[in-house]
């Protein structure tokens, strides 16, 4: 979860074919807002299985990628996944087609937006494509998002990728104690009046950013989910996977959502951030590697995720 959403034009990726991996990948066009990457392993498993791999918060792309943070995180693992048998599916978030269409407007954009979508995805396929298995799995707030999309649609697996274990508020607040400790009493109480479903005139330069009028409507639909709740109505076998060099969604959110669903898996990588790099260094390290399109993810992520699935599909 990058603290907090910079509005960034991306990048926009490119459609490929891979010459050397076992699997191809070609461009789908959902609907208006929403088009991504199939990647489609040449020898595939048993289990015909498709797992869709959900954003982080931010203008993040069908790759994982925001403009000054580059890094491949979603488009390492959908290869690394088709590599090992599974379909994948990653997307770039509407707010990429907005800006095509020219009809962006910030303050009508809410939080159930991205479980609309996530849920459209998981219906195209059903209809067109008709996978026996569907998986989602969301990265940072894309966890929350594939949460309730993994309800309404009933899916076969979830799988939470360095999901946080408490509301947003409790997550930023937290960060900023920890970068700009003077501001976490306004935050706090800002935070106290969209919890009541409030806007209000932001008089904090330096959170203007976070704070900003045009974004409080969708923190306020963004607040009222709290993760340990929600995780509790999922009927599906569920992994939770965090790293222990992770700055932004520490391995405690983790350890709290398996509490609140102790069916689940809980895995704590070592060495591994945010992004599902290897760090081995400073805190230097950790922030260069967001943007860093030459580092693969760390080598257990895919492997845990395979091995969670070859037993519980």
């Amino acid at each position: 979860m990058k603290l907090l959403f910079k509005f960034f034009v991306l990048i926009l990726p490119f459609v490929s074919f891979s010459q050397t991996d076992t699997f191809s990948k070609e461009e789908i066009v959902i609907s208006d807002l929403i088009k991504g990457d199939l990647y489609t392993p040449k020898e595939e498993n048993n289990k015909k299985a498709l797992i869709l791999l959900l954003a982080g918060s931010g203008p993040t792309n069908r790759n994982g990628n925001q403009l000054g943070a580059q890094n491949n995180s979603l488009k390492y693992l959908a290869e690394d996944l088709a590599n090992n048998g599974y379909n994948v599916f990653t997307y770039d978030k509407r707010i990429f087609a907005q800006l095509i269409l020219g009809n962006t407007n910030e303050t009508e954009a809410r939080f159930e937006d991205l479980i609309t979508d996530a849920s459209g995805v998981v219906d195209y396929f059903r209809k067109n494509r008709k996978y026996k298995k569907y998986i989602i799995a969301g990265h940072s707030e894309g966890a929350l998002v594939g949460m309730l999309t993994a309800q309404h649609k009933k899916a076969d697996a979830f799988i939470s990728l360095a999901g946080a274990g408490r509301p947003i508020d409790e997550i930023v607040v937290e960060q900023i104690e920890k970068r700009s400790p003077s501001f976490k009493e306004t935050a706090t109480a800002y935070f106290k009046i969209l919890k009541e479903g409030k806007t209000f005139k932001n008089e904090t330069p330096a959170l203007q950013n976070l704070f900003r009028e045009s974004v409080q409507p969708y923190l306020i639909s963004w607040l009222k989910y709290n993760p340990q709740e929600e995780i509790k109505k999922l009927k599906c076998p569920t992994l939770l996977i965090n790293g222990d060099k992770d700055l932004q969604v520490v391995p405690k959110d983790a350890e709290l959502l398996k509490q609140a669903k102790k069916d689940s898996e809980l895995v704590i990588l070592k060495n591994m951030n945010h992004v599902f790099k290897t760090i081995l260094g400073d805190e230097k390290e950790n922030m260069e590697s967001y943007s860093n399109l030459n580092i693969r993810n760390h080598p257990e992520l895919s492997t845990t995720i395979v091995k969670f699935l070859n037993t519980k599909l």
